[in-house]
């Protein structure tokens, strides 16, 4: 499996709302699947929390699943009236086994 990550964060305002573009890296190895390769359920993996922050400020926070695809890339957006220009975006992801992916892009 090549390494999870979160690859591209993008944003751009737009009128009055960021509109964001967000892209992982990530095998997202349902609990069938891993039975099938390994006869453990508990061998699943897969991002289970996704974070969006800009500054101190929480724009987006998803619970998911295993209904997310293979290195999803998925898009959102929320009112851009306290961020401007040039304020980063940090997308932090988390998967089933603990481990925490993060990645920063600055809204144009």
């Amino acid at each position: 499996m090549a390494k999870a990550k979160v690859k591209a964060v993008k944003a751009k305002i737009k009128g009055d709302v960021v509109k964001c573009k967000v892209a992982i890296s990530h095998s997202m190895t349902t609990y069938n699947q891993a039975e099938k390769r390994t006869g453990n359920k508990d061998d699943a993996n897969f991002v289970t929390h996704i974070t969006g922050k800009v500054g101190d400020k929480v724009v987006i926070d998803i619970s998911t699943s295993q209904f997310f695809s293979k290195n999803p890339i998925f898009k959102f957006s929320f009112k851009a009236a306290e961020f401007k220009s040039g304020d980063k975006l940090e997308i932090i992801a988390m998967d089933r086994k603990g481990n925490t992916y993060a990645k920063k892009g600055k809204i144009k």
